[in-house]
């Protein structure tokens, strides 16, 4: 009882100290639709009623869940009925917490995988759903890799629906050819595209940092290009440390960067909530985009007469690294739903999760964008842009999932806080790497009593 109290808490104060999120998808808040989707409401449902907490409060994520959970309602034998709840990124993981915190949380709720959904899980808030998994078909139709994503202990816990979702770098085509530049092999290839843009007037890279996520994902690119993953694997594990080189390399170069005017002024400050990144974008004063693959259905919904102007290509080679450059960032799922009930109500939610895979639903998911993390869906994809970010994960050495997902929770806040501040040049390189370090060892240390 006093280990889940104390996971508790330290969920509870990590999502007081930060309300990033490792993946895009939010909005204006909660929003209402004819699938039974309603803004607050209790979190457990009544008796024949499924609470549904999910980030779907924008298109196309908001009309995906829409689609799945009226597709469940109007078809279901259950006798339940399924009740969407949206929330805004930036606020949901703080809002589930206070829910789990309190002895409450919804009967399903969607989150990313790793150390947050190991923790909502280790403190009584997931349940295993191996019977149910592989008497299903999704079993077969799902990627391993996502399989693998929704795994804890050797249980399925959770049913990866949304995406797979890669880093790298969008950028404005038109533009490139105005200025006679072609996509990078190197870092210092796009150094030379940066600078070019910026004798222009141009910002190079479209970033909206007070959810400090977004930043993350320059930083993680850099850190894996420099020294591989070995490092951050031998950090978590304890056994080696998040000063290691690469870590203070990439600070050093995130800092060099701002220093050299390649974010907009107020990095900051800037919402990516508030489509603040996308609009630098849209208004053509910046050039580049470095984000997760699901940014194709963002430009493609919001104007398909700009997203013809946009390109793609994965974050560069280092010259002088031997590290892989096949490399890539991301997850294979992107949104993975969870279940905090049992008996008829579980078996009914799980046939919710399973409508999220539905033909229909997966075929409506590749028309807004999205790429479903199921098996050949290459041949499925028509868009060049995503059949770039398959091909870039299909032939990726190793994929590794964001910070924020795959740590602590303790640990990513402290990555995040301290990398915010990084780009703020409040704080250097080394001071952010050593805070992030005392929280891996308070974790460590944590753990092992």
């Amino acid at each position: 009882m006093k280990k889940r109290v104390a996971r508790l808490m330290a969920l509870s104060m990590a999502a007081a100290m930060t309300v990033s999120l490792a993946a895009c998808g939010g909005g204006d808040g909660g929003s209402s639709s004819d699938g039974g989707s309603k803004d607050g409401g209790s979190a457990s449902g009544g008796e024949k009623e499924i609470i549904y907490w999910n980030i779907g409060t924008e298109s196309p994520d908001k009309d995906v869940i829409t689609k799945a959970v009226e597709k469940f309602n109007s078809e279901t034998e259950s006798g339940y009925t399924v009740t969407s709840i949206p929330t805004q990124n930036d606020t949901y993981k703080e809002k589930l917490v206070v829910a789990m915190s309190s002895g409450e949380c919804p009967d399903m709720y969607s989150c990313w995988s790793g150390g947050p959904m190991f923790e909502y899980i280790d403190s009584g808030f997931g349940q295993p759903i191996d019977d149910l998994f592989n008497a299903s078909d999704i079993k077969d139709k799902l990627m391993e890799s996502a399989i693998g994503q929704a795994t804890y202990n050797d249980k399925v816990y959770a049913v990866p629906y949304q995406n797979v979702s890669m880093s790298g770098i969008f950028y404005n085509k038109e533009m490139f050819d105005k200025y006679k530049l072609e996509e990078p092999k190197t870092l210092a290839d796009l150094e030379n595209i940066c600078d070019t843009l910026k004798e222009n007037d141009i910002t190079p890279f479209a970033l909206a940092n007070s959810s400090k996520w977004t930043g993350s994902m320059y930083y993680m690119n850099l850190a894996a290009r420099y020294g591989g993953l070995e490092p951050f694997q031998k950090a978590v594990a304890g056994e080696g440390k998040f000063t290691d080189e690469c870590f203070i390399k990439a600070g050093e170069k995130v800092q060099e960067w701002v220093e050299a005017g390649y974010f907009p002024d107020g990095v900051n400050s800037l919402s990516e909530d508030d489509g603040q990144a996308k609009q630098l974008m849209y208004q053509e004063t910046a050039g580049m985009l470095l984000c997760g693959s699901w940014y194709t259905g963002t430009f493609a919904t919001d104007s398909e007469e700009f997203y013809e102007k946009i390109g793609w290509f994965p974050f560069p080679a280092i010259e002088e690294s031997d590290a892989d450059p096949s490399i890539m960032i991301g997850t294979v799922g992107d949104q993975f739903i969870v279940f905090n009930c049992e008996g008829e109500k579980l078996e009914a939610a799980f046939e919710c999760a399973e409508t999220h895979l539905d033909d229909e639903v997966i075929d409506f998911e590749v028309e807004n964008g999205k790429i479903p993390p199921v098996i050949g869906i290459e041949d499925k994809l028509t868009d060049s842009i995503t059949k770039e970010v398959v091909e870039a994960a299909n032939n990726a050495s190793e994929i590794q999932l964001w910070y924020d997902q795959y740590l602590p929770p303790a640990v990513a806040t402290a990555h995040l806080d301290g990398l915010q501040e990084v780009f703020g040049l409040t704080k250097t390189p080394q001071e952010a790497q050593e805070a992030m370090q005392k929280a891996m060892d308070d974790y460590l240390a944590d753990k092992a009593e």
